[in-house]
């Protein structure tokens, strides 16, 4: 059974990426036919077809290698210029021999070989700038809209995990936050105290309904009053089975991390934990999913994109420490980048896990094919060719030579010639593809673990 639920959780991720990536090029496609420029390839994959069928100009179809998609659009790349440079003023692009020089060239050839009658205006380099941006836009903000439904439908419908007001587990004895950190000792001895909550008759299961003379509705303010009373008798009841048990409980007066901003630990300038004094009874808190407002769904958006945006930022780095954990004993990063093998791994160890109720691991694929949209949506506003975010800064700068033109009455320079930049485009292809290459190896010998 384990199997099958490992197999599904996959299977789930692998179509909700799939029909992503396939989204993303429809938006690129819809607008490029909006504004008429000719498509003629949407293709989903890469390497030999293996299906296609063509409708109007466009051949759709699916490749091989399942690892992404394009669309083909004609006139890419301006024409070489071939006039003598005497008659229109115009400057003639010399010719070379040169490896780069040649890759451009054929790549400016293939572009118009493409070309047909009638598709003088059909040409993407002659759309307006604010067009071309809109079209090579259109994926990356599909990966958006994509996101955004994927956290609606997490935290509207499914919810986010909250501590809620029932027990969820009762320790037997308190051993000192630094008693911890100096030995390791977990288990009980028999000099630790016992657990006030233990010792006051406590159970998994049991719902507190009132501390102190006070209500308990939800388990933060809960935990604050315990916190408040240490050393103190204070009544306490719950309820079990249907039936309400009052008795007496005292806080004992321990001492726990102090978090920081990000929730981790404090640390002293010697590196130990900041450690702070509060009561503390020895209950774990159950948690339940609870459906959020449709308030909350952009901000969190909001959130993971600047989070994947500090992962791009140093993404070399972070590669690299990829890279030094795969060949040596070093410990993967869980906050580090995966491959799509890694996370089809995450999906399938969280479906296979019993112990998580069936509708907090659908919540966790819900999130993960969320959070893979984000990765694109940011990825590809990246300002390299072949990624979208390339192309767009091409299109503005442009927009800049142009204008910068006007203003100083000089002559029109005419399109930006993106194909001057394929050899750099090469370059990075060629790094992308080794990063893929290496995530997908450290995803299958030593992957992330995020459960322990």
């Amino acid at each position: 059974m384990s199997i099958l639920l490992f197999v599904l959780g996959v299977l789930f991720v692998a179509i909700g990426i799939a029909a992503s990536i396939a989204l993303h090029e429809v938006g690129h496609l819809v607008p490029a036919k909006l504004f008429k420029v000719r498509v003629t390839q949407y293709m989903i994959g890469f390497g030999p077809t293996l299906f296609s069928r063509r409708r109007g100009d466009t051949e759709y179809g699916f490749k091989a290698i399942p690892l992404g998609g394009y669309v083909s659009m004609v006139g890419m790349f301006p024409p070489a210029k071939v006039d003598d440079g005497v008659s229109t003023g115009t400057a003639v692009r010399p010719s070379s021999t040169g490896m780069f020089q040649q890759l451009t060239s054929d790549a400016r050839q293939a572009a118009a070989e493409q070309l047909q009658p009638g598709d003088e205006n059909r040409v993407f380099y002659k759309l307006p700038i604010w067009k071309r941006i809109i079209i090579m836009l259109g994926g990356p903000v599909m990966n958006l809209i994509i996101g955004v439904i994927m956290f609606a439908i997490l935290i509207m419908g499914f919810g986010s995990p909250q501590a809620t007001t029932t027990v969820s587990e009762v320790y037997e004895c308190v051993v000192p936050a630094s008693q911890q950190a100096s030995t390791g000792q977990t288990a009980c001895s028999d000099e630790d105290p016992p657990a006030p909550a233990f010792d006051a008759g406590l159970q998994p299961g049991d719902r507190v309904v009132s501390y102190d003379g006070q209500e308990v509705t939800d388990w933060i303010q809960l935990s604050a009053w315990i916190r408040d009373t240490a050393g103190e008798e204070t009544d306490i009841s719950y309820v079990r089975d249907g039936d309400t048990v009052n008795a007496t409980i005292t806080p004992l007066l321990t001492e726990r991390p102090v978090p920081d901003i990000d929730g981790r630990p404090k640390l002293d300038d010697d590196g130990t934990p900041v450690l702070e004094a509060v009561g503390f009874i020895g209950v774990g808190s159950q948690q339940e999913l609870v459906p959020g407002p449709a308030s909350d769904v952009l901000p969190a958006v909001g959130e993971n994109v600047v989070a994947v945006t500090g992962v791009v930022i140093n993404l070399p780095q972070r590669v690299v420490e990829v890279g030094q954990a795969a060949f040596s004993d070093a410990p993967r990063d869980p906050e580090g980048p995966i491959s799509v093998v890694g996370v089809g791994r995450i999906a399938g160890e969280v479906s296979a896990m019993d112990e998580i109720p069936i509708e907090s691991r659908v919540a966790t694929l819900v999130g993960l094919v969320g959070g893979v949209n984000i990765a694109l949506f940011v990825f590809n506003l990246i300002p390299l060719l072949p990624l979208d975010g390339g192309h767009i800064a091409g299109a503005l700068w442009e927009g800049v030579r142009r204008t910068f033109a006007r203003l100083f009455k000089r002559p029109d320079p005419g399109p930006f010639d993106m194909a001057r930049l394929l050899p750099l485009t090469y370059v990075v292809a060629v790094l992308l593809m080794g990063m893929g290459a290496l995530l997908i190896y450290a995803d299958i010998v030593k992957p992330v673990n995020l459960f322990g």
